[in-house]
């Protein structure tokens, strides 16, 4: 059995994944890094719903209704689901010289759009990428195309197969943004099985928490 395979297995197993069609989430965010970008209250207190298929996640409460992230687009709706504003080719949007300073609603939209539906769908996430296994760990290069903090990342696993750290660089932030990303705290929710305390720092150091995630519940919703 390969890493992934056992990463896969120790998260719910391949069948519980791939019958999956989206899962619901409640969660706190915060730290330094949102806090700088004036995107903290953004994601004090919120729900995402992510689609395991594609790269889609919905927001809420967001900007008084709800945000929509897509591929490489991002909307604010009202919670009617009337458009308010839309902004496409987002990822040649960044750094950016006045991203560099502070995200909108739009751009902090993006990063947790595709933050929360990297993280939601690891590790079958993996499968998208061209992978290297090293010990406990996976050194994953993906495709162009594919929403994510940087092409070349490394995930990190336990004895038991849990994920445990990611390593990559927070492009969206700079190049300078060399994060350690660690994972605990695993629970199974509806037979999958996700880690409810995420601390992010920069690489060799342990302070200051620049993203922290709590996760509350999550609810699967299955295909058929």
């Amino acid at each position: 059995m390969t890493l992934l395979e056992e990463a896969i297995a120790a998260h719910g197993g391949r069948e519980a994944w791939e019958s999956a069609a989206a899962v619901t989430a409640r969660l706190h965010t915060g730290g330094l890094a949102l806090a700088m970008k004036g995107a903290g209250e953004r994601f004090e207190s919120y729900e995402a719903s992510v689609s395991m298929a594609e790269p889609r996640t919905v927001i809420t409460p967001y900007q008084g209704g709800r945000g929509v992230f897509e591929g490489d687009s991002v909307r604010l709706e009202t919670p009617d689901g009337e458009l308010i504003e839309r902004r496409d080719d987002m990822r040649r949007r960044f750094p950016g010289v006045r991203r560099r300073i502070r995200w909108d609603a739009l751009d902090a939209l993006y990063f947790g759009g595709y933050a929360l539906w990297n993280y939601f769908t690891t590790p079958l996430f993996l499968t998208r990428a061209r992978c290297r296994e090293d010990g406990r760990r996976i050194h994953a290069t993906f495709p162009d195309g594919v929403p994510t903090h940087s092409r070349r990342q490394t995930f990190s696993f336990d004895g038991d197969g849990l994920l445990t750290r990611l390593d990559y660089t927070a492009e969206v932030f700079g190049k300078w943004a060399r994060a350690k990303h660690l994972c605990a705290e695993h629970r199974e929710f509806d037979g999958l099985v996700f880690p409810t305390r995420r601390r992010v720092t920069m690489r060799g150091t342990a302070r200051p928490i620049l993203i922290w995630i709590d996760l509350d519940e999550v609810s699967v919703l299955r295909h058929g």
